[in-house]
């Protein structure tokens, strides 16, 4: 119990394992609250705490709106560190690379205007600013799922050049792992963006279909594979010191 809650606390003291920890609690709260609220007609109680669980859910998806307030700088960092990824050996690669880095970089500014727009800071409509941030968060999570794919397809060349004793200095237990992890990148990115499809203006694809325990559950699995995905990291960085 103690080493559980241990870990709990050192997640909560990052901001990277706060925001990890506050978007599953927002989706699972979603998630069970939106399941519940289809009981109405059968449990009363249950669809009123279905209905508060899902205000539970807005506020806290408010909150990680309010945080990433404070994140233009980290990415810009980023961005200007990779700059245009002359370090990758493979040019398709680096240009997702950077196209990423560039869709993340203008999410921000366009999130904050939609913000200070409802929050009534700013005179303008919020709509095409939340539309924005929603096109330019699902076209992030496209090029991150085909830069993955594109990891996928090198690792697996070097994995094959490493069993025919070709390979280099990349052990086959490493590489694997490696593969696994752009595995469920790919899965964590796809369910994302089945919910910013959801948040698109309506008529396009499935937008606005998705009932809130669906959207819950797809965040939800999102959510975790991210807790689980920053754990390896975490025992990664343990094992190598």
């Amino acid at each position: 119990m103690q080493p559980s809650v241990e870990s709990l606390v050192r997640l909560l003291e990052s901001y990277r394992g706060r925001d990890k920890v506050i978007r599953t609690a927002c989706y699972g709260s979603q998630l069970v609250g939106g399941a519940l609220s289809r009981r109405a007609e059968a449990d009363n109680s249950s669809h009123r705490l279905g209905k508060r669980l899902l205000l539970f859910s807005a506020q806290l998806s408010h909150c990680r709106t309010v945080l990433r307030l404070f994140d233009d700088l980290s990415m810009l960092a980023y961005s200007k560190s990779y700059g245009f990824g002359g370090k990758e050996e493979d040019a398709g690669l680096r240009w997702l690379s950077v196209l990423n880095n560039v869709a993340d970089q203008l999410y921000y500014p366009c999130e904050h205007i939609a913000w200070a727009a409802d929050a009534e800071l700013i005179r303008v409509k919020s709509d095409k600013w939340w539309v924005l941030s929603t096109v330019l968060w699902g076209s992030s999570l496209l090029l991150g799922i085909l830069r993955s794919l594109r990891v996928l397809m090198l690792l697996k060349k070097t994995l094959n050049r490493c069993e025919s004793d070709e390979g280099g200095n990349s052990s086959p237990s490493q590489l694997r792992r490696q593969m696994r992890g752009e595995i469920l990148t790919i899965l964590s990115s796809t369910v994302d963006l089945s919910n910013a499809v959801h948040w698109m203006p309506p008529g396009f694809l499935w937008a606005g279909r998705f009932p809130p325990w669906l959207v819950g559950l797809m965040g939800t699995i999102s959510s975790l594979v991210g807790l689980i995905q920053m754990n390896a990291g975490d025992s990664e960085e343990t094992d190598s010191t």
